[in-house]
């Protein structure tokens, strides 16, 4: 008779510093992540990647904008499951202990945002995890009122720019990701703001602008800033196109889709020029997740989707087609679930701590209650348009500022031509993930 063996051994590769939990401490965090219903982890206010075990119960949780990955390794003794928020990372422990041999990238399994990930009797056979959602924010709650939407939802970033604020060290400068977009423009003004509010030097303040050679977002960013007169926070950080090498993104954030190698190849070259230039920064934010928040993607490049299935599914953007769906990866998850790797990783290979405010539940609950059906009736363009005008009425009514809004373009096609981007970067997932998987042959 074959008997179940359970977790013996748990190796948490996770590094604690990089918890930011502002409302109690690592462990009490951890006691509502194993014992707590979902109301109790909803409550940890921060950014988190948590592993709990008690007896032969292990349960995981993270939030949106951090990965949290798990792998099950056998041995003669007994099990071991090893938790980390990098896929090398378990290759690595596992090559340590002589049991790469029953390593392979698929094999691992990601923790999908806003769920704890509950895991019982691990061992031969291994078990399904169970998934219990902690965060389910209320659909279409706010009026249909554009200026009234905009006030909540850029009155919950400026609070959570805030809170980020009151926990760094006053002295250190700030260096925002900066293209003169929707988000990442309405991320440095609120940031600005909000310094001001709390009597905090904004000349601590720097916006770093990507320009690879004749690139359309640094002129872009300067029109943005000098409409403002801020045109003394723009730093522009040069890069060379042929520093470009994307089998160096895939190993640094671990994924193959085109898109999100695409961007966090620029975000790389980014973090790079920084710290080249800067030995010594540490503090980076951004506007990764506003367009997650605000569905403002073209419909018609992803013949999966309609407007109507992106304005009726919750967090579609977010979580993708959902756990427990046949298109949910299992080894990724899905939607920024899955891509927050590409803002998460780069800056941590650079050294730098980095905070994406509009990955914050409080804020994704405000853009999840906006009656995205009732302002567009079904219309693509007035979905397209909406980001602009709920984010330029918020970011007015709670700094006094215009935001000069541009048309929407991707971070890559801003900070590069596309054509000189192609030369670069393959459009072709097969490839990539080709690369990917080399990397462990």
């Amino acid at each position: 008779m074959h008997m179940e063996q359970t977790i013996e051994r748990l190796v948490n590769l996770l590094d604690p510093a990089a918890n930011h939990i502002y409302n109690m401490t690592i462990e009490e965090a951890c006691s509502r992540v194993l014992d707590g219903p979902p109301a109790a982890v909803r409550e940890i206010d921060g950014s988190f990647a948590l592993v709990a075990k008690r007896g032969q119960t292990v349960r995981l949780a993270r939030s949106l904008d951090r990965p949290l990955r798990y792998f099950l390794a056998k041995r003669a003794e007994g099990p071991v499951l090893v938790v980390a928020d990098r896929i090398d990372a378990i290759h690595a422990w596992l090559k340590s202990e002589g049991l790469a041999g029953q390593f392979h990238p698929s094999y691992t399994r990601m923790v999908p945002a806003h769920y704890v990930v509950e895991l019982h009797l691990v061992g031969c056979p291994d078990p399904d995890p169970t998934y219990t959602r902690f965060f389910t924010p209320q659909r279409n709650s706010l009026p249909n009122n554009p200026d009234a939407i905009g006030r909540r939802y850029i009155g919950a970033l400026a609070d959570e720019i805030a809170k980020w604020l009151e926990r760094v060290p006053q002295h250190e400068p700030i260096g925002v990701c900066f293209s003169g977009g929707i988000d990442s423009g309405a991320v440095f003004l609120v940031t600005y703001h909000v310094l001001r509010k709390m009597g905090l030097n904004p000349a601590r303040l720097k916006a770093f602008t990507l320009s690879f050679d004749n690139s359309p977002d640094l002129p872009q960013a300067r029109q943005f800033l000098e409409t403002l007169g801020l045109g003394l926070f723009l730093e522009p950080i040069e890069a060379a196109v042929d520093s470009l090498e994307v089998t160096d993104t895939i190993r640094v954030v671990e994924d193959y889709k085109p898109l999100d190698i695409e961007a966090a190849s620029m975000l790389l070259a980014l973090c790079r020029g920084i710290r080249a230039r800067y030995p010594d920064w540490r503090l980076l934010i951004d506007g990764d997740g506003g367009d997650e928040n605000l569905k403002d993607y073209p419909i018609e490049e992803n013949p999966e989707l309609t407007i109507r299935s992106v304005v009726n599914n919750l967090m579609l953007y977010h979580e993708g087609w959902g756990v427990g769906r046949l298109k949910h990866s299992l080894t990724y998850s899905g939607g920024l679930s899955r891509s927050c790797t590409r803002t998460y990783a780069p800056p941590r290979h650079c050294g730098f701590d980095s905070f994406s405010p509009f990955t914050r539940p409080n804020v994704v609950e405000v853009a999840e209650g906006i009656p995205f059906i009732d302002l567009t009736q079904m219309s693509t363009d007035r979905l397209y348009a909406l980001k602009g005008a709920i984010v330029a009425a918020g970011v007015k009514a709670v700094t006094g500022m215009d935001l000069p809004v541009f048309p929407k373009r991707r971070f890559q096609h801003g900070a590069m031509r596309e054509d000189t981007l192609r030369s670069r970067v393959p459009n072709r997932e097969s490839e990539l993930r080709r690369q990917f998987l080399s990397l462990y042959e």
